[in-house]
């Protein structure tokens, strides 16, 4: 499949905009506006060159300046097409590869300014900051692979994502410490996801972004890939390699909030264009950045463009949307009197609630085979229900409440970890009110708190049995799993967005052994239906004991559709080895044990039950049989009767 560059045979005064494009843009409902907005390389009445237009309904002006014509104002102007607001041009003899912006002269305050173009498809490689005129022709070869995609993103199928920044996976310190382009690090990603078997890669935020350290998520480029790492074509390469290796890729998309860049979206045309004119409601606190203004017609169809642009044109997998919480509260992070109320007096952002439904409708309407995830840290009701019920229509929402708990429970001497019993067992009074993510993500690694090691007490021993146990407990909770890059092996150091990731620790049988267990338990969880077929589902998951406060210790079972597939989790919280730790189970027989996070090849004791245990005619937990196991120290183990 390959995206064909617009043809037309007109005259000099070709058009690609029709009258129903401006119609449904003004609107607020052109979803596929990149087809006709920024800048297309046509024929027009046959001579080759490009369309230019751009949407800027308070500019007295509006020209195309690049590489073509000595980035003169005066050489190439656009007209407006009528009242839409937008303006639009045929220059002949450009081609790809050239450099443009639009110079805009504001109708307000004699504002001038150069603006990259909001829908460029490419831009220079920062901190240079010109759009590039580029097609995005690719042949495709992943129809295998999207023809199974729906099965792979069901709530029934196991969803373990590996989140990533690109620029800082891997990098090759020999040549002056630089990243991984896109085609460099597909084969190498790809083969190192399979082996851990992870199902998904999630990306920090790959559009466009001036400052790296925003890792993306200040995004000015909502249409184009990041040129830090090669070509549109190169990120094609990049997806399309990963979904023959059989790996999904989501992508975050952050439509909260935008970056103050004069080149960007801010003040676009010498008016408040796509945020808010009051700074109570255009303006984050937090990140000194602009918020969106979700009321506005055609800013909602620029962000639902953006949104579908990536799975049209990409291919991706999912959209991990960033910052829910700031878009739906009017007073996020706001005091009293830095607000304003909406039209009923409340604090609830109607017009962003409005457009997130929109964009969950659309998204799977066009692409039902796909996910958008909310990361929505508050108890917003319903953001992973579907609309008709009153819900904001996600596929899955980051259980933030699960991942603070636990690290916080994790963080105690486990001597103390008794009277903090509640922090793991109080997830499951709302576990299945959305269909839940297990994040441990890149947010929990930076800003001063260290690496998840370096959270976990004791010892070297004891910290790597910690988050050994901190994994498991993990993987036996239901709820699809994401976990960010380097944790998986127990990198000592704070994630650096400048740095290659620590690859030389595995060389350590401590890191080494951390490693094997996340594989293992990857493996474990895609193999068994009972750990991911009702994960968001309460018939799934079953407490044997949650209320061992006294010896810090967890039993329960997960369950799959069919019988005989339960599997019996038990995690001991402590550094004390329990003997005789009886537990009760369903059925008689023997119940092997799948995994044990305390073995030898994970780097622990190697106490354990010998390979499983006999169910004893002994009610225990108010079931009929029970089991005699050897709990070790600070462990997760799994059974399944055979």
């Amino acid at each position: 499949m390959a995206n064909q560059s617009t043809e037309a045979i007109v005259g000099r005064d070709f058009t690609l905009l029709t009258d129903q494009d401006l119609f449904l843009f003004n609107q607020g409902n052109h979803y596929r506006a990149y087809e006709k907005l920024g800048a297309h390389m046509v024929s027009a009445g046959g001579e080759r060159g490009v369309c230019f237009s751009v949407w800027a309904p308070n500019a007295r002006e509006v020209s195309v300046v690049g590489s073509f014509n000595g980035w003169n104002p005066e050489a190439h102007s656009l007209q407006p097409r009528g009242n839409s607001g937008i303006w639009e041009g045929f220059v002949a003899g450009v081609d790809k590869g050239a450099l443009y912006k639009f110079h805009i002269a504001s109708q307000h305050h004699g504002y001038v300014a150069d603006k990259a173009d909001p829908f460029g498809i490419w831009h220079e490689k920062p901190p240079h900051t010109a759009s590039v005129v580029w097609d995005l022709n690719y042949e495709w070869a992943d129809s295998g692979w999207l023809e199974k995609r729906a099965g792979r993103n069901s709530l029934q199928a196991p969803i373990s994502t590996y989140e990533v920044h690109l620029g800082s996976w891997m990098r090759v310190p020999e040549e002056h410490n630089r990243p991984l382009s896109y085609r460099e690090i597909a084969p190498k990603l790809a083969d190192y996801v399979r082996r851990m078997n992870f199902t998904h890669v999630e990306l920090l935020p790959i559009m466009e972004h001036p400052f790296y350290g925003s890792w993306g998520y200040q995004t000015t480029g909502y249409f184009a890939p990041t040129s830090r790492y090669g070509t549109p074509q190169d990120f094609m390469y990049f997806i399309d390699y990963l979904h023959q290796q059989g790996i999904a890729v989501i992508l975050d998309w952050v439509p909260s909030h935008f970056p103050s860049d004069e080149h960007g979206l801010a003040y676009f045309d010498g008016t408040h264009l796509f945020e808010h004119a009051d700074s109570r409601k255009g303006f984050h606190p937090d990140w000194k950045t602009f918020i969106f203004n979700y009321g506005r017609d055609e800013v909602r169809s620029f962000l639902l463009s953006s949104a579908i642009s990536w799975l049209d044109r990409y291919h991706v997998d999912g959209l991990r949307v960033d910052a829910v919480a700031s878009m739906l509260y009017l007073d996020y992070s706001r005091a009293r009197g830095q607000w304003i109320p909406n039209r009923y007096g409340g604090r609830e952002n109607l017009e962003a609630v409005a457009f997130l439904r929109r964009l969950n409708e659309i998204v799977y309407a066009l692409y039902p085979d796909v996910c958008t995830i909310a990361e929505e840290s508050t108890a917003w009701p319903m953001v992973s229900r579907p609309i008709y019920v009153g819900g904001l229509g996600f596929g899955l929402k980051w259980d933030m409440g699960w991942m603070h708990d636990t690290l916080a429970y994790f963080a105690n001497d486990p001597i103390h970890r008794r009277f903090h019993h509640n922090q793991l067992t109080f997830r499951m009074l709302y576990g299945f009110t959305e269909n839940f993510v297990l994040p441990l993500s890149h947010d929990e690694v930076v800003h001063g708190k260290g690496s998840l090691i370096g959270k976990m007490p004791g010892d070297e021993w004891q910290r790597f049995a910690n988050l050994r146990l901190l994994f498991g407990y993990m993987y036996a909770q239901p709820g699809k799993k994401l976990l960010f890059m380097g944790c998986e092996f127990g990198q000592v150091r704070e994630w650096s967005h400048d740095t290659s990731l620590e690859w030389h620790v595995l060389q350590y049988p401590v890191h080494k052994g951390l490693q094997s267990w996340v594989q293992a338990l990857n493996r474990l969880y895609r193999e068994q239906p009972a750990l991911h077929e009702l994960d968001s589902d309460p018939a799934g998951f079953e407490w044997v004991d949650c209320n061992d406060i006294a010896a810090s210790v967890l039993s329960l079972l997960r369950k799959g559709k069919s019988p005989g597939q339960t599997i019996l989790a038990v995690c001991n919280f402590t550094p004390v080895p329990r003997e005789d730790y009886r537990v009760g189970v369903p059925q008689a027989g023997y119940w092997r044990e799948l995994l044990n996070s305390d073995a030898q090849e994970y780097n622990g004791s190697g106490m354990g039950n010998l390979g499983g245990r006999d169910a004893e005619a002994v009610p225990a937990h108010g079931r009929p049989y029970s089991l005699r196991l050897t709990l070790p120290p600070l462990s997760a183990l799994f059974l399944k009767a055979e």
